[in-house]
């Protein structure tokens, strides 16, 4: 009979592999890992996590370590917002916040809010927003925009008249462009530290 494999213990030795090292280890280094004699007792439980989504194979044939390894934040479930409901806690998987966020990691950053002209929006002084570069915005996206030279955080929006950018706030008015208007990025979310 097969010797059961402990999953769990493989999947967190990969994680702290991962912290110190910044990478996948090799058949090698898996097999000292695991306490295996041989590289080929290795094979077993990578086709599992292979399997399982942990593991990938690259276009080379090398291991990587998908986002179910490397991703610090566990994913719990889901929590409801309105009237309480019974709970429990159960480990659903677990997430990168660059994998879930991010779509195209080379025309993405972050830029840290200043100034109240989006708090209608639900972004606050000291928030977080991060940018995509190179798309068309929509009516009402939150763009990042070079108006006149100064930059600023806004809804951009078009009409008869032309492009505009609306605050979210009543104590600021809406902006046209006098002399020139370039696009930043689009924000495609926002984050903020409650204990900063």
């Amino acid at each position: 009979m097969p010797r059961k494999i402990d999953l769990s213990e493989k999947i967190n030795q990969l994680r702290s592999f991962h912290e110190a090292e910044g990478r996948a280890p090799s058949y090698a280094e898996m097999a000292e890992l695991f306490g295996y004699r041989s590289k080929n007792a290795v094979y077993g439980p990578v086709n599992k996590l292979l399997e399982l989504g942990y593991l990938d194979k690259s276009t080379n044939g090398r291991l990587t370590l998908t986002a179910k390894i490397t991703a610090a934040t566990k994913l719990l479930g889901s929590v409801q917002a309105g009237f309480p409901s019974p709970a429990e806690e159960e480990l659903v998987d677990t997430i990168n916040l660059d994998q879930y966020l991010v779509r195209r990691p080379e025309a993405t950053y972050l830029l840290t809010v200043s100034g109240e002209s989006m708090i209608e929006a639900g972004i606050q002084p000291g928030d977080l927003v991060l940018v995509e570069k190179g798309g068309v915005p929509k009516q009402n996206d939150i763009v990042v925009a070079q108006i006149d030279g100064e930059w600023t955080l806004k809804y951009f929006g078009k009409d008869a008249t032309g492009v505009y950018l609306d605050p979210a706030n009543a104590n600021y008015t809406r902006m046209r462009p006098e002399r020139s208007l370039s696009i930043g990025g689009i924000v495609k979310a926002v984050v903020r530290k409650y204990d900063k």
